[in-house]
């Protein structure tokens, strides 16, 4: 019998939004039990700090020192995360003796597979340090190198949840709603990923600058206006949703620009719209018909485009926790599941699931002591 490790894992999106912390007890392979979990917000200030290191990040060549506005922003990043788990460790009762590792997503601040570039802040050695925990970082990196487009990663941890779920109709489809929206088709042991457009990041973005809110709270300002269908065909006909998986995206791939001309209401309806018919086109690339559609991540939360999404796909829409999951942590208990796999030198990625050419394992592993 495989060996069962308690793992904590730690992910901060591409909403750039806060921390997801989760507790697992997992094999890496069958065996995936959730256990406690939090969720730590990001103050003003390291949010600002973030938008800045993705602006710079864009201008830094490959191999050129890192600038102090990333480097600070990192270390923000390591030690709020350190922070994190200090208080998932006293909310489960456990100490850092408890815990064999913690998978360590860092932030995303670029991602450019075709260049086979993608950067992920956040420094594990240093986290093991504040932490007293093992910890595995730098999932993408390996994958992006061999010529895969280093997302989505989550695929295999969604198809063992599935597999452990009984009486769920298939094909089961997983979709993730955070910065990028990004799918995982489960059919047996068929298992198809990729990012199927923006999710999240525009309509925040929109929503930021036109009201000084983070979010649209549950959609309530796009349930307010009227979708340009002229605009959102526009934003349809993009090259990217013909393209054929494996396929990835970066956080500023997807903007507001196209519905900068509208008010706000309707800037955020149009941009709601357009996530929805985004993931609802996911279907064109699909072996067969879904029968079950179940939604992960913030967008979840999003009333008007759950609403979107059940009038677009016409079957059955469920929020994660409809399978008995819990959705704002389903990610962060995916890189807990990952490091286990990791540690074992097992597969991180598909060819069905990043393009890579083989099944290939990645990761690094920082030691505490």
């Amino acid at each position: 019998m495989a060996e069962i490790l308690k793992v904590i894992g730690l992910m901060s999106g591409t909403s750039l939004d806060g921390i997801d912390a989760a507790l697992v007890e997992t094999d890496g392979v069958d065996l995936a039990v959730p256990g406690t979990a939090l969720g730590v917000s990001y103050d003003a200030e390291t949010r600002q700090t973030l938008r800045a290191a993705l602006e710079d990040a864009r201008t830094v060549a490959k191999g050129a020192a890192v600038p102090y506005p990333i480097r600070n922003a990192e270390r923000r990043v390591t030690e709020a995360h350190a922070d994190a788990v200090t208080l998932l460790l006293r909310k489960a009762g456990f100490s850092p003796r408890d815990v064999a590792l913690i998978g360590f997503h860092g932030q995303t601040i670029l991602h450019r597979p075709e260049e086979r570039r993608t950067w992920q802040i956040g420094d594990g050695a240093l986290l093991a340090r504040l932490s007293g925990i093992d910890v595995v970082n730098d999932f993408r990196s390996a994958d992006v190198l061999a010529g895969g487009q280093g997302a989505p990663l989550a695929p295999l941890y969604h198809a063992a949840l599935v597999h452990q779920k009984k009486g769920v109709s298939s094909p089961v489809v997983i979709v993730n709603i955070g910065g990028v929206a990004n799918v995982t088709y489960v059919d047996g042991e068929v298992i198809l990923a990729f990012d199927t457009g923006p999710g999240n990041a525009p309509i925040d973005d929109w929503v930021l600058r036109n009201t000084g809110n983070p979010i649209d709270e549950s959609g309530a300002l796009a349930r307010t206006g009227t979708v340009d269908d002229r605009i959102l065909q526009r934003m349809l006909d993009d090259d990217f949703f013909g393209r054929r998986p494996p396929k990835s995206l970066d956080r500023m791939d997807f903007g507001f620009a196209a519905v900068a001309g509208l008010s706000p209401k309707d800037g955020a309806a149009t941009l709601t719209a357009f996530t929805a018919a985004a993931i609802a086109k996911s279907r064109e690339h699909f072996p067969r018909g879904a029968a079950t559609w179940i939604v992960c991540g913030g967008g979840r939360h999003n009333q008007t485009l759950m609403d979107e999404l059940h009038k677009r796909l016409e079957v059955p829409v469920l929020p994660a926790e409809g399978m008995g999951w819990n959705g704002d942590f389903v990610e962060a208990e995916a890189f807990a599941y990952l490091a286990v796999r990791s540690l074992k030198g097992l597969p991180l990625s598909l060819p069905t699931t990043t393009g890579v050419a083989r099944p290939l394992s990645g990761g690094t592993l920082n030691r505490a002591k």
